[in-house]
């Protein structure tokens, strides 16, 4: 239990219904879908489409997402809404031009965005109130308007650079950043989630919503084709599965990284946790060996589900034992060479348990800050850079080639025990996430922290040769980080932002949310 005396959020207990996010607004419709008799599905999707209005930066129409749901005596099932690269896509023309990477802010880095086909199915398929309802919170909103929040507006300083072109018009008030309080309309997008409740997918992937898109993309030298978007085609998986500390952890399966999340957690077995200080220098650096050496596994393994084909090899135990005794407990080792441009810091995220103890897990991005920073000069859809996240090495399984879907950084988790799902959650931040999910499940599992304050507890990060240590961690820890090797960086954005949904055995739902959003949990 938290300390009243000092400042804090307590978490939200109720008994019917749950949603946790990173915006009030988004949060209030989901529960409102619940409370007209939507389920979980409805709800989530809901309040994620409202989510790119919301949070434009992160998030929109133009990215993908990943999806975990799961039924009470169901096995937890997977949905993959990551977009593929358009059919030229050509890894050696980039080479050619001396690339080592896939630039951000060009049209080569984007992919077909495919939120908007999973959602559609999904609402067809799991979800009950139908996608003309789902979609109306979200047109209003868009026309009517949503305040600028505080952390939102400081995102939108940052990233704003990256607009370009249309963009610029459609996300830039008088050519400036929209500020704490500003109004943000979408009234382009108000449209085209019109006739996507009208029409369905179709409306968004064939047409002319599908033609402003195609031709905001060849005005930057892109070579994508209706025919890209008319082939966006969601894709069923099975969830990838760990252990740790007798509960389980399930994944989003490749392209998402969440099987990193799981390699993270098997070397992390090889210590005692429990035994050293949550807040101290001991855990930080033994999780930042352990990320480097599994992020590193990451980067070799883990690409389009065609082209990963030593998953299981990642995973094995003797992997991990091998992983785990390379690390000297008082000396850190140089970082890795990164393979793309896969680190960011943007996305959204958003859970919601229903009455019927339905749970969705649910993550939503268009990858950077703005994307690719490409907006349709009609209807505003800012576009994904997804594509970032290729390689441009030859012959590896994550190398940009035409049809593929790219290595992505975002994940969808669910906590077990035994066979009962106990709380979908997810940590928002990019290349962190894997590091994320593992800390949110040791602070719960190995120092016993309740969830709100395992959400607020200090991170740190081990990224690009740097040790990124949030202000939370004392001076001391910082000197004996640094006295063992790592070069400590204070981040000026704070690392990622969690949610989560825990479902008791009471029956009660515990919905918790990260201090470092501006969102909320929501129940009743």
């Amino acid at each position: 239990m938290r300390d009243f005396h000092l400042p804090g959020r307590s978490a939200v207990f109720a008994a019917n219904g749950m949603c946790a996010t990173s915006h009030p607004l988004a949060a209030d419709v989901a529960l409102d879908m619940l409370k007209r008799g939507g389920n979980a599905m409805d709800a989530a999707l809901s309040g994620a489409i409202l989510l790119g209005i919301c949070e434009p930066q992160m998030t929109g129409i133009g990215g993908d997402c990943f999806v975990l749901h799961s039924r009470p005596g169901q096995e937890i099932r997977a949905l993959n809404g990551s977009g593929c690269a358009p059919a030229t896509a050509d890894a050696a023309a980039l080479r050619a031009r001396g690339l080592k990477t896939v630039p951000l802010d060009s049209a080569e880095a984007v992919t077909i965005p495919c939120a908007i086909d999973a959602f559609c199915r999904l609402a067809d398929t799991e979800g009950r109130l139908g996608l003309d309802v789902l979609l109306q919170p979200a047109i209003r909103y868009a026309e009517e308007g949503v305040p600028v929040s505080p952390r939102i507006a400081f995102d939108w300083q940052v990233s704003s650079r990256t607009l370009q072109g249309a963009a610029r018009h459609h996300y830039l008030k008088n050519g400036e950043p929209l500020r704490c309080g500003d109004m943000f309309r979408a009234p382009g997008q108000a449209e085209v989630l019109r006739r996507i409740a009208a029409h369905g997918r179709e409306a968004f992937y064939s047409g002319e919503v599908a033609e402003d898109m195609v031709s905001a993309l060849s005005a930057q030298g892109g070579t994508h084709t209706l025919h890209d978007f008319a082939r966006a085609d969601s894709i069923a998986a099975k969830p990838v599965e760990g252990q740790y500390r007798g509960a389980g952890l399930a994944e989003h399966p490749p392209n998402g990284q969440g099987a990193t999340a799981i390699l993270l957690l098997n070397i992390l077995k090889h210590f005692d946790l429990a035994a050293m200080d949550p807040f101290g220098a001991e855990r930080a650096h033994i999780e930042a060996e352990a990320a480097k050496l599994a992020y590193d596994a990451r980067n070799r393994f883990l690409a389009d589900p065609d082209h990963t084909s030593r998953l299981a090899h990642m995973l094995a135990p003797e992997v991990s034992a091998q992983l785990a005794a390379l690390i000297d407990p008082r000396r850190a080792t140089p970082a890795f060479p990164a393979l793309t441009e896969a680190v960011h810091k943007d996305t959204v995220y958003i859970t919601v348990v229903d009455r019927d103890r339905m749970a969705v897990s649910l993550i939503y991005s268009i990858f950077h800050g703005f994307g690719s920073g490409i907006a349709s000069e009609k209807f505003g859809i800012l576009l994904q850079n997804r594509g970032a996240g290729f390689t441009l090495e030859a012959g590896h399984p994550n190398e940009l080639g035409p049809g593929k879907r790219p290595m992505h950084t975002i994940i969808p988790a669910m906590l077990k025990q035994n066979d009962d799902v106990i709380m979908p959650f997810g940590v928002m931040g990019g290349g962190y996430q894997p590091t994320g999910h593992a800390r949110l499940v040791t602070n719960l599992l190995d120092f016993g922290m309740d969830l709100q304050s395992a959400i607020d507890a200090p991170r740190s990060f081990a990224d690009g040769g740097k040790l990124k240590i949030e202000r939370g961690y004392s001076d001391e820890v910082r000197r004996q980080l640094a006295a063992w090797g790592h070069e400590i960086e204070i981040p000026d954005t704070p690392l990622g932002g969690a949610q989560a949904v825990r479902i008791h055995a009471s029956g009660i739902l515990e919905g918790a949310s990260d201090p470092r959003k501006d969102g909320c949990a929501l129940g009743y």
